[in-house]
């Protein structure tokens, strides 16, 4: 069963899925700033135990939290600029623009250039500084990070420099580079080098100081863990034998799942695939830092994708869609068992087991006692007796309305067969008049240990306000909430529901 932090008295927790992207912000995208606090105020004014948020990396392809340039490296786009004037970083004026943000969907085309001017300017202003504590505390962050800053911070300096480019259309000399030609670059890319240094070092200043606020509310951060890395990240630039390629760097596999709920071709992600033979030889040291890494910044991790870990579906590369690919096996309990011998014998982990789940996945997760996800609109798109229906759940498994992946509730409802929106309203007793308040109450009342509604179903919005569709790279990661939206009537309601259940 998951290991519930001591400090939490209640077994039975709840909580609400956002991620920071979609916090309320001024500067476009959601941050680490006040509204970060806010929401932790609304969380605790609530009783809610549980903040769920997705992957916190440097996005890459499509801005997807799935897809990041490192799996170390925090999210710079979600820095606060109001921190770094705080810090004296930053005036104010060096953050306008005359740019018109939209309040509820990130325009991610300007906001990187935006955002990145505003650090750039931060990190020349730290530069000349005197501040020489802070300036301390950037070194020792630096060493204490080294294993994976020193080759992030270059592979992005280089992006940088071939414009953006992935790592295989690089020169020679740093695409595969040797110790000799690494130094010849770390040289010549000098201050850009420790811009992404500087922005790593404040990500994680304010990410701690949000973490530690919520913790001291009884707050507790679940995170996300893609099993897969992007192919254009220094994960695989920098650790190339870890992963299945060719002699010139290009993938032989890559990544997806077979037709399914999501898609009549499968999912076709374009991850390249471990090499499972040579992560074995190092005792799978690669993995068992990324995810000690991880639960640094997290007090739980939920692992996207956890059957990979019991086997994969390997499609050869160049594919057009996923049908082609076969089942391959995975590390199964090695890697977990280097997962215990590391951290301890409760893993705080709980386990993505959606799609085409075999009684070989089942065994894997229940084997080491970990959480499965129960997803409640799963339950009603056919009238079969399955899985997802909260009569058949058991008390080790995390209940979601929807997560990110699905549609919002009231748009799934509105859109399901009148077949299926029948078999809500006599599953839960209701006319559907407020339906996403019938799934919240039926989640919470489930014997799941935790339960976790999306913020988009606790504000009862439609299809505007959907987070991802699976398939699909573009329009995605974009909504955002604004602060009038957290009405004192949402509080009320989600206290009394919270109570009722025994929650938080």
């Amino acid at each position: 069963m998951i290991n519930i932090k001591s400090e939490v008295k209640n077994n039975r927790l709840s909580g609400i899925l956002l991620h920071p992207t979609s916090l309320p912000s001024k500067y476009g995208i959601g941050d680490l700033g006040k509204s970060a606090y806010n929401f932790i105020d609304f969380l605790a004014k609530t009783k809610q135990k549980i903040w769920q948020v997705l992957p916190l990396g440097h996005t890459g392809f499509g801005d997807s939290p799935y897809q990041s340039f490192s799996s170390f490296a925090g999210q710079p786009l979600i820095i606060s600029p109001d921190k770094l004037i705080e810090m004296r970083l930053l005036r104010k004026e060096e953050c306008y623009t005359d740019h018109k943000f939209s309040q509820h969907k990130i325009d991610y085309s300007f906001v990187i250039k935006y955002k990145f001017s505003i650090l750039k300017k931060a990190y020349n202003n730290f530069l000349k500084t005197n501040d020489n504590k802070l300036y301390n505390k950037w070194l020792s962050f630096c060493g204490k990070e080294k294993s994976w800053l020193e080759d992030y911070a270059l592979f992005m300096a280089c992006k940088d420099y071939f414009n953006g480019s992935i790592w295989n259309e690089w020169d020679d000399d740093i695409s595969t580079p040797t110790k000799e030609t690494k130094l010849k670059w770390i040289n010549k890319l000098s201050y850009d080098i420790d811009f992404y240094k500087f922005i790593q070092f404040i990500f994680y200043e304010q990410w701690f100081n949000l973490k530690a606020y919520a913790n001291e509310h009884e707050i507790y951060i679940i995170g996300d863990l893609p099993i897969f890395t992007s192919y254009d990240s220094s994960d695989v630039w920098a650790n190339k034998e870890l992963f299945s390629l060719d002699s010139h760097g290009c993938p032989t596999e890559i990544a997806g799942v077979p037709p399914d709920y999501f898609s009549a071709t499968g999912q076709l992600w374009g991850n390249p695939l471990y090499n499972w033979n040579n992560h074995k030889k190092t005792s799978y040291k690669w993995w068992v830092s990324r995810l000690a890494h991880i639960l640094k910044l997290v007090d739980f991790v939920r692992i996207d994708h956890f059957r990979g870990f019991e086997s994969y579906w390997a499609i050869p590369y160049g594919s057009k869609t996923a049908i082609s690919g076969k089942w391959k096996k995975g590390p199964n309990k090695e890697l977990l068992n280097a997962f215990i011998n590391e951290l301890g014998t409760k893993l705080p982990i709980i386990a993505e087991d959606l799609g085409i789940i075999t009684n070989k996945v089942k065994k894997l997760r229940d084997e080491y006692n970990l959480p499965g996800i129960k997803v409640l609109q799963f339950a009603f798109e056919d009238l079969k007796d399955n899985d997802f229906l909260p009569h058949n759940y058991n008390t080790n498994s995390v209940c979601y309305s929807g997560t990110h992946d699905n549609d919002t509730t009231l748009s799934w409802y509105k859109k399901t067969d009148e077949i299926n929106r029948d078999k809500v309203r006599r599953y839960m007793n209701t006319d559907a008049k407020d339906i996403t308040w019938d799934f919240i109450r039926t989640c919470f009342g489930s014997v799941s240990k935790i339960a976790v509604i999306p913020l988009q179903d606790i504000l009862s919005l439609d299809n505007d306000a959907r987070m991802n569709t699976p398939g699909t790279s573009m329009g995605n990661w974009q909504w955002r909430y604004t602060d009038d939206m957290l009405t004192n009537n949402i509080s009320k309601k989600l206290l009394a529901i919270t109570e009722l259940y025994g929650r938080g």
